[in-house]
């Protein structure tokens, strides 16, 4: 018997059962995005704007009608406003399940969030009747640093075992379902990016990972690259983290197949 098989045969079962079943996230006691409690903001009475001049990603803004506003399409996790704030309006969270169906859930600001399109809906419900429990995606990396693709790469461990789930990586755009995005998309990937898009077949759909690709993070605007997916594919899924965790992508991959609930609305997350 070779000794890696002995091993495992010793070792028993490693992947946890999670999500579909009893088991861990692989995720405790790890940072998630900031929180923010808009009702202990101060900014208003003291002209307090030292998050708004720390925020490396400009994901903070001070808004005349809804005070300090948090963008998590644009915010790298970097806990700098948590460190700064002297009312307490942010603080350190362990949310990290961040996926949306609408880039407008990942803001806290406001009045009114579009409700999800019932057509769209309807649509979506229809074109994965076909699929079953199954999903084929081919990711581009579009300027990453390279931290996403970290992530994605821990998804095909033992312990997450994404293929238990029916979803599978392909190299081909011609056999893949979703086109799953990460960087900024400089200027050197946007036309293979395109490209990529057309020679999948239909119905095909696009997720944006990590705050490159939801708000084109801290590089996004620049000379050299977009500011994310926005305005350049129609995205389903979106994603932010800088890089969203295994179990974050997990969640938002299984949001798209509706097998999980979406836990933000309104940049407020519901645990």
């Amino acid at each position: 018997m070779p000794i890696w098989t002995w091993f495992g045969v010793k070792g028993g079962k490693v992947a946890t059962g999670w999500p579909e079943g009893p088991g861990p996230d692989g995720q405790a006691g790890v940072l998630g995005l900031p929180h923010l409690d808009a009702a202990k903001c101060t900014a208003a009475q003291d002209a307090c704007n030292d998050c708004v001049a720390a925020c490396p990603a400009e994901a903070i803004a001070a808004l005349p009608q809804h005070g300090i506003g948090l963008d998590y399409a644009r915010c790298v996790g970097c806990q700098i406003c948590t460190e700064v704030c002297p009312s307490g309006a942010f603080s350190v969270s362990h949310d990290w399940a961040f996926g949306v169906r609408e880039r407008t859930d990942l803001r806290t600001f406001g009045d009114v969030v579009p409700a999800a399109d019932a057509q769209r809906e309807a649509q979506l419900v229809e074109e994965l009747a076909g699929f079953g429990k199954s999903l084929h995606i081919r990711h581009v990396d579009a300027g990453s640093c390279n931290g996403c693709e970290s992530e994605l790469s821990a998804l095909l461990n033992p312990f997450y075992n994404l293929h238990r789930l029916g979803i599978f990586f392909t190299p081909s755009p011609r056999f893949a379902d979703l086109l799953l995005v990460t960087g900024p998309v400089t200027a050197a990937m946007r036309e293979p990016l395109l490209r990529t898009w057309e020679a999948m077949p239909q119905p095909r759909w696009v997720m944006a990972l990590g705050t490159c690709a939801t708000g084109g993070g801290t590089n996004g605007g620049g000379y050299a690259c977009h500011n994310g997916l926005d305005g350049i594919l129609p995205v389903d899924v979106w994603l932010p983290g800088c890089p969203p965790n295994p179990a974050a992508i997990i969640e938002a991959l299984l949001l798209l197949l509706r097998r999980r609930p979406q836990r933000i609305h309104g940049g407020r997350h519901e645990s």
